[in-house]
This record gives structure tokens, sequence and C-alpha cells, in this order.
């Protein structure tokens, strides 16, 4: 049975999703499904100058793709709907109408130019302008507070632009709470009015958002730190609604490598990581942003890595699965300061999951990667190839470099390998160990081991100018899996050929 828990992931459509709107989401998943409660998604598309057409699309495929899907939202379940802000404009109107009629908002007519003006003013006499009670009501501003009711209706009759501000209250002490915080204590008289509602027609997000939040009964707001700000804001909003405020919980930002200033796709770009979830191409350039799935990264991999953004278990475990952070999250070890975000540390994670897959699934997702290269080999051949050589991998894309030479003889030779272990000597002895090979019976991994390091025992001379050699030549380099277990992969034929081409090319 569902519970009273309601929580929303509510972005604006203007581009991609960086990874910090993906950690809120997956908070607020784990959270409502921590409590048995209710996942939303709703789209603040209050904005309409800095709407993306495809943005809407790519935050549902991005979140299916975390396997953290919402409950409710845009064509789903829609109890609340609309649950896009676009949808709801005569909504907010009204409620905005609420807010002039009981003195807790104003009409402001006062145009771009107007506010330049008054900046420059107050630059020029070293002060700071803020639209607040200070000269609200002074006659400087052009607003309701300071016209009749006539000259209000004038204005609105003649087509006159306005925005509807909120009229914060003077001389008081806010005393609010935040999940992760704790007490929050501000001074209104530090509070400018903000508009609630723009010269458009269209709500500022401030407005939007709690009307939404309180309609479709959200009882925890877990949203990012740059919201902060606004807390006092909305908490008034809620009192001048007449309406029960939710909890808050602000999250902190996640940070550059560096440590300092908030992560950015520049820093994505300069050091060669992606900071979004899935590919994305500006329909506008054309420009191409990197995706982690498409890098290779395992969607479980890539929530692990972000739950630890901000949050701590409060033990040594760093692996967890999505039921797991389920089970364990808490907004009490969700930490104040910002999280440093390590490259290093996403590719360990992945590694992790690489060693934790069955190797059934990573042959699944090597086979296509073999096609591209029109490669067909025998799956259970594969299937040994990727249990040889999945320790050392970090994607999937690395099983070509590390595999190549089960595929395909080598056609060149690392030079510096090749100068410090082939000799003068070294052709003759390959040729007799192509002899000793030829006449191996049993080709399996175990046995070629014990006839080879037998022969090699036999003739009193050094493994390593017998071994290095052969991987040299079998490999191309010497890397690689235990290398009797390569010979008994490619069989004997294929083991005298790559001999004979070394001899020859070496």
């Amino acid at each position: 049975m569902k519970s009273d828990v309601r929580v929303r992931f509510a972005p604006s459509p203007t581009g991609p999703l960086h990874i910090g709107g993906v950690r809120t989401a997956l908070y607020n998943y784990l959270f409502a499904k921590k409590h048995n409660g209710t996942f939303v998604l709703r789209i603040e598309d209050t904005d309409q100058t800095r709407y993306v057409a495809n943005a809407e699309q790519y935050i549902i495929d991005a979140l299916d793709w975390c396997a953290i899907p919402f409950d409710e939202g845009p064509g789903k379940n829609e109890k609340f709907g609309p649950y896009r802000q676009s949808e709801r404009k005569e909504l907010y109107k009204n409620y905005a109408d609420t807010l002039l009629k009981t003195g807790w908002a104003y009409y402001a007519f006062d145009s771009s130019d107007d506010l330049t003006s008054y900046r420059q003013q107050h630059e020029a006499e070293g002060k700071t302008f803020v639209y607040n009670w200070q000269n609200r009501a002074d006659g400087t501003l052009v607003n309701s507070l300071v016209l009749s009711e006539e000259e209000v209706q004038a204005k609105l009759n003649t087509g006159d632009k306005y925005v509807i501000r909120f009229k914060t209250p003077q001389d008081e002490i806010l005393k609010l709470e935040d999940e992760i915080r704790g007490n929050i204590t501000i001074d209104t008289n530090t509070l400018d009015d903000k508009i609630l509602f723009k010269s458009d027609g269209m709500p500022t997000y401030h407005l939007a958002n709690i009307i939404d939040d309180h309609l479709m009964k959200i009882s925890h707001v877990i949203r990012g730190e740059e919201w902060l700000p606004s807390l006092p804001l909305h908490s008034l909003l809620y009192r001048a609604f007449g309406w029960n405020s939710p909890k808050f919980a602000h999250l902190p930002l996640i940070l550059k490598p560096v440590g300092k200033g908030k992560l950015s796709k520049r820093d994505g770009d300069k050091l060669g990581f992606p900071v979004f979830p899935l590919e994305y191409t500006n329909d506008v350039t054309g420009d191409v942003s990197r995706g982690y799935k498409e890098d290779g990264y395992f969607a479980d991999a890539f929530i692990n890595m972000l739950a630890f953004l901000g949050w701590n278990p409060g033990t040594e475990q760093e692996i967890f699965s999505l039921e797991e952070l389920v089970q364990t999250f808490d907004l009490k070890r969700v930490s104040k300061s910002g999280a440093k975000f390590s490259p290093d540390k996403t590719k360990w994670f992945n590694q992790q999951y690489m060693q934790s897959k069955s190797d059934a699934e990573l042959t699944d997702l090597f086979l296509p990667l073999l096609a591209k290269k029109e490669i067909v080999k025998d799956y259970n051949f594969v299937l040994k190839v990727v249990s040889s050589i999945k320790e050392r991998a970090i994607f999937v894309a690395d099983f070509w470099n590390l595999s190549s030479f089960f595929f395909e003889t080598p056609t060149s030779y690392d030079p510096k390998a090749a100068k410090k272990n082939w000799k003068e000597t070294t052709s003759e002895l390959m040729k007799e160990l192509i002899s000793v090979i030829e006449n191996i019976g049993n080709f399996s991994s175990e046995n070629t081991e014990k006839e080879i390091k037998g022969w090699i025992t036999t003739k009193e001379i050094g493994f390593g100018k017998v071994m290095q050699p052969l991987r040299l030549s079998l490999v191309g380099k010497l890397a690689g899996p235990h290398l009797f277990d390569i010979i008994a992969m490619i069989g004997k034929e294929e083991t005298i050929k790559r001999i004979e081409n070394a001899i020859e090319n070496l």
C-alpha cells in the first residue's frame, strides 16, 4: 500500500540532463521507494525562451536507462495532471490573482529600461539596488502600491506591460528547517520582492512550483543547493496561501575534480569524461555531447557512483545494488558540503560491476562489436575469451584491444619488446619449439604447458628465453592472459603459423 510520501523531480527542458540533475532524481527515487511513496516527474517549462523540443524525451529516456523511472508524470498515471507547467497556465494566473486580492502581491509596471536606470542610480551612490520594502513605496518604482486603484486599472486597460511581484514582509525573522542543513534563520529585510508572474503571461518558477507541489500533494521537496536562497520566499508563499509546507532538503553541489566550483560540461570536455547520462545532439548546432551509456558505462555502476556523490552509508561498503540503495538511503546521511567528482573513481565503479557480471552477459555485449568487425566465432570460444580478459577491462569496448590476438594473427610486434627479447639465437630456438609443438598430441592448456616447459628444462635454458619470444609471436606484445590458455584456444596450426611469421619478420 502506498504511503503519503510523495516527492517530485522537476527539471526544465532546456537541454540534456546534467548528472547533478540525475543525482537529484536518484535521491528522490530512493527516498520515495524506501518509504513506499510516489516518485513524480514534472516538466517545468515556464521559461519558453530556453525551451528545447527534444529535452523532455531525453529526460524520460535518461531516467529509464538509469532504472529509476517515474511513477507519475507526463503520459503516466496522470492523477494530478497535466504535468507540464505550460499546460497549467490559467491555473497559475488564478492563484496569482488570489495573492493580489489578499495583499501578498502587487502589480509592478517598471520597464526593463526603468530597472536599468534604478540600478545605475544606486551604483552611482555606491548602493545596491534591491526591489523590496526599502524602495517599493517611495515613489521611485512604478507599482500598484504607489498608484491608486483607478491608475492601476487604467494601466491594465491600456495594455501596459506588468509583472506581479511578491510583497515580502518587513522586519520579520524567519525560522526555517532543512532536512539536511538543520535550522536556518533569515531576516526578511534582506529579501527582495521576487517576480511571481511575468509579462509574457507565464508564472516564474517560484509561483508555479509552489502551486504544483501543493496541488500534487508533494510531501518532501528534495532539490539542489542552488535553490536554498529561494527557501524563504517559498516558505512565505505557503503562508500567504494558507497551506501546509512540505519538508525541504537541499542537496550539496557536485564539484569539479579539482574540488572548486560546480561541475560543468566544460570540465568534462577538458578532462575527457561525460557529464550527461546519455549522448545528446543539439538540434540547432548539431554538436554532440558524450553520454555515460555510449561511453560504455553500466547503468547500475553509474547509479552507484552517483549515490556516493554527497551521501555516505555509514559503513565501508561501496558496491550497492539499487535495491540495497533503497533500503540504506537516509537524508540524514547526505552531506552539507559539496562532493568532488572523480573520473577515476567512476571508472573504478564500472570495473567492479564488470567483474560482477557473468561471462555470458558480457559475451552477449561483446558479440555485436565482433560482428561490426565481420568476425564470426563460435559462442563458446568468445565466452572463453571474455572469461580470460574481463579482469583487465573497464569497459566492454576494451575487450577488443585485450583480445584481438584471439581472433586475428598479429601483423606487427611491439618494437621495444622485440628488441629486448628477440636475440640472434631466438629464431633457431623458435624453430626447435615448432618441432616440439608439432609432436604434442593433447593440445589442452595444461598438457602444452607441461610439454613445452619440460623441453625448456631439458635444454637447460632460461624460461624467459622461450616464453617471452613465444608470447610476442602469438600476441604481438608482452601482454594477455595465461600463455598456454591462448595456445589451446587458437590451436596447433595457428600457433605454429604465428611462430613462423615472427621468425620471418623478427
